[in-house]
């Protein structure tokens, strides 16, 4: 098949967004996933030839020739192996399986002169090297991409937090006018949130368990050809030295409860950066953010005015998209059949898309935070707006003064009805409070009763 444009390309994860996915190219696909499978096959013979038991034996400049095979993995290698896999190569007939087309593959780059054909593939099952070569990719893609992007958007939310610590800003809770409070507590709440969700995606990609352990998981083959070596100490140094915490007790699949782990540390903070999206699109409605306008953009096909909200917008989309399949993922790669079934094969294939949804979620998330503008004026001028909100304040200090029909006098002036400033003012005048209670009351104002939010700020600390 001829080359394809990515105008042809059936996802637009390799289309249209292909700039934005491009970082996750060297975990994702078939490609990065032989050279993963070929790296595990080619590290566990060397581990074979460690062992005491067995005849086998790779000196140095063997092993280096080996991983030469997984580190200078070339498109030609990949082709190779898929062609083993389809077709047939040399004297291959076809093998209609990819595990292998890739142990093929290593025997047929065994250096000159190493007789080792036989001990590849040595007692494994084909779920022993997948496990490995898809945790080899997901926790690298995940703490080497995903981790660092979200790291980025938590440091905007911080710097916006801190720039605009005290612009003060009607709060609405239940979608109403309500305690005001300021434009940085409130990004700073979301750089806290973001914060502690990194925090779980980094614990769980760094739990990520690799199972070798054969058939059914008992060792059978390895113990079968050498009772007398410890193979549970083999595998659990060899899946260590992968970067890998050991999976001891599984089926032939490994049961892949630490990558639902991580599907759902990921959605954690995709929920955040969700509610953040959908929060910045009301502010924008509200005409709270201002937008700088992109030279040459369009924002409307009939409405030239207009600046949309789109990064937010694309931002929501996508990890809406990423959570519906991290959730799928998740929920699938948990249960397989008795000891195996292999329905989740072509599950775990689409784990790069759903990586891929975040990662571009996050840069629209960016790309809308840097574009936006708080506008302290509009903010202002609609708690100037609404006086009834400092309604609370009032009946709060009435309370304290003992006025136990504190709240209902304050109700009986505000509740469904426009008031102003001055009502508020005739209020204190009748109040049988003393002059300098009444004095704390007439100088509450809208924009001036934001609590300690500008202070919460500091609580992000330095991070």
């Amino acid at each position: 098949m001829t080359d394809r444009s990515s105008l042809d390309a059936v996802s637009p994860l390799d289309g249209r967004y292909a700039r934005y996915t491009e970082p996750l190219v060297p975990y994702a696909g078939e490609r990065a996933l032989m050279r993963a499978r070929v790296r595990v096959e080619v590290e566990y013979l060397i581990a074979l030839a460690d062992l005491d038991a067995t005849p086998l034996t790779i000196d140095d400049g063997e092993r280096a020739a080996l991983r030469d095979r997984y580190e200078d993995f070339t498109v030609e290698d990949a082709e190779i192996v898929k062609r083993l896999e389809t077709e047939g190569w040399k004297e291959y007939a076809a093998t209609n399986h990819d595990v292998k087309a890739v142990e093929y593959f290593v025997r047929e780059g065994l250096p000159a002169g190493l007789e080792a054909g036989n001990w590849i593939h040595f007692g494994l099952t084909s779920e022993d090297v997948n496990n490995l070569a898809y945790r080899l990719l997901v926790g690298p893609a995940v703490e080497d991409v995903l981790v660092p992007t979200l790291q980025e958007r938590r440091d905007d939310l911080a710097e916006l937090a801190r720039q605009y610590r005290g612009v003060p800003m009607l709060a609405r809770t239940h979608g109403q006018p309500a305690t005001p409070t300021t434009f940085g507590k409130e990004m700073a709440v979301y750089a806290a949130r973001l914060g502690r969700a990194l925090g779980r995606i980094e614990r769980a990609a760094d739990s990520l368990e690799g199972k070798l352990a054969g058939a059914s998981g008992t060792y059978a083959a390895h113990d079968a050809a050498y009772p007398d070596v410890d193979w549970r100490a083999f595998s659990a140094e060899f899946v260590d030295r992968l970067g890998l915490d050991h999976a001891g007790l599984t089926t032939q699949v490994n049961p892949c409860d630490d990558l639902a782990e991580l599907f759902d540390a990921l959605r954690g903070a995709n929920n955040v950066l969700l509610d953040l999206d959908r929060d910045a699109w009301l502010y924008v409605s509200d005409r709270y953010l201002g937008q700088e306008a992109v030279s040459g953009e369009t924002g409307s096909s009939t409405m030239p005015h207009k600046v949309n909200p789109i990064d937010f917008e694309n931002s929501e989309g996508n990890l809406s998209k990423a959570n519906s399949d991290l959730t799928f993922l998740g929920d699938y790669v948990t249960k397989s059949r008795l000891q195996r079934d292999l329905s989740d094969s072509t599950i775990k294939r689409n784990i790069a898309a759903a990586l891929a949804h975040c990662l571009i979620g996050y840069e629209k998330c960016g790309n809308g935070l840097a574009k936006v503008v708080p506008n302290e004026e509009v903010m202002r001028e609609e708690l100037e707006a609404t006086p009834e909100i400092i309604g609370e304040a009032v009946q709060t200090i009435l309370r304290r003064e003992g006025h136990e029909d504190a709240y209902e006098q304050v109700k009986e002036l505000t509740r469904g009805q426009r008031v102003t400033i001055e009502d508020f003012r005739a209020l204190f005048d009748d109040l049988d409070v003393s002059e300098s209670v009444r004095e704390e009351l007439r100088a509450l104002t809208p924009a001036g009763y934001t609590g300690v939010g500008a202070d919460l700020v500091d609580d992000l600390g330095d991070a």
